[in-house]
């Protein structure tokens, strides 16, 4: 889409939300804090419109497009076209360096097939450079081994991209920059970690830019005085709240009694799959908080608690035996 190639023109994250300011401003009616379905049809057909109303947080179920939504998605646009001039310009870079490295190798070829061809590579001359390519055998080439599972990592197993978020040894990050040697990744708290492609190609590595639809769960524990038909409502409530937000939540979901502890407590879960993957986090627990906060407010409606057993309590004074009463 043209509006996606002006987006990606942005040069940081305040010019996109810039734009889709200017953007909600030429569309919208003047004085309107949504942009309807009449505003985009001057833009797109029926067809067109069906497919991009879902992309919108809200506008699938009313129609409207809020500000903030638009926001938000020209904000993703940005990010997601960001990260794809990143990799493209980090993998034009590894092969210019892996073509230096191929135009040597066949200026040496060139030139010991020319020496054969022209009769200069006598028995000595074909004995001295047979010397010296094991002496470089010898120095470089566990160097040359390297180098050569780094190329194949990059280019034939490449289990990510620049801007990916991976974990590796159990630490989430992001990647900033692929070499051939090398990759860099950005923890959490920005701080940044080389490790040798070598390293990585023998390390089991986790990448939620490529994974599908991801799922959550929420654990928590009621009374088991609760009633069937209490939790029977509650089960009703969250389908409900789940349905009422299809850009978020996908409608299978669960809720399972995973067992009772003590004769007094259910522990239990409510298992969900995201409409996303958790390459955006903050996304991921902004979702997940609200999901959380809505639970709390229907066991507050439902009278849902959780009461410990009586526990026996035991007084004992330690204090200083206090001094006798004077008699008068």
């Amino acid at each position: 889409m043209r509006l996606s190639r002006e987006i990606g023109n942005n040069l940081n994250e305040w010019e996109a939300k810039t734009a889709a300011y200017q953007i909600f401003k030429n569309v919208a009616k003047p004085g309107y804090k949504y942009i309807e379905e009449e505003d985009l049809l001057r833009f797109l057909s029926k067809e067109e419109l069906e497919i991009v109303l879902p992309l919108f947080e809200g506008a699938a179920e009313t129609g409207k497009i809020k500000k903030s939504a638009l926001k938000n998605w020209v904000v993703k646009c940005y990010l997601d076209r960001k990260s794809l001039a990143h990799s493209l310009n980090d993998t034009k870079t590894a092969v210019k360096q892996l073509d230096k490295l191929a135009a040597a190798l066949v200026i040496v070829i060139i030139i010991i097939i020319t020496m054969l061809l022209m009769g200069f590579a006598t028995t000595q001359v074909l004995v001295f450079l047979s010397s010296q390519v094991l002496v470089v055998v010898f120095m470089f080439g566990n160097t040359c081994k390297m180098a050569f599972e780094a190329i194949i990592f990059v280019f034939v197993m490449h289990p990510f991209d620049v801007g990916d978020r991976c974990v590796v040894d159990g630490v989430q990050m992001i990647v900033e920059e692929m070499n051939i040697l090398t990759t860099v990744f950005l923890r959490f708290d920005n701080e940044k970690i080389y490790y040798p492609n070598v390293v990585l190609a023998t390390k089991p590595i986790s990448n939620f830019y490529r994974s599908p639809d991801m799922n959550d769960s929420i654990e928590f524990a009621v009374d088991v005085s609760t009633s069937i038909e209490c939790i029977g409502f509650l089960k009703a409530r969250v389908k409900a709240y789940i349905d009422n937000k299809p850009n978020h939540w996908n409608p299978k979901h669960n809720i399972v009694v995973k067992d009772i502890v003590n004769v007094n407590k259910m522990n239990m879960a409510l298992y969900v799959q995201h409409t996303m993957n958790f390459q955006n986090v903050g996304e991921k627990n902004n979702r997940r908080s609200d999901l959380v906060l809505e639970l709390k407010k229907i066991f507050e409606d439902l009278s849902i608690r959780y009461n410990l057993l009586p526990q026996e309590v035991h007084l004992s004074y330690k204090g200083a035996t206090p001094p006798p009463m004077p008699i008068f």
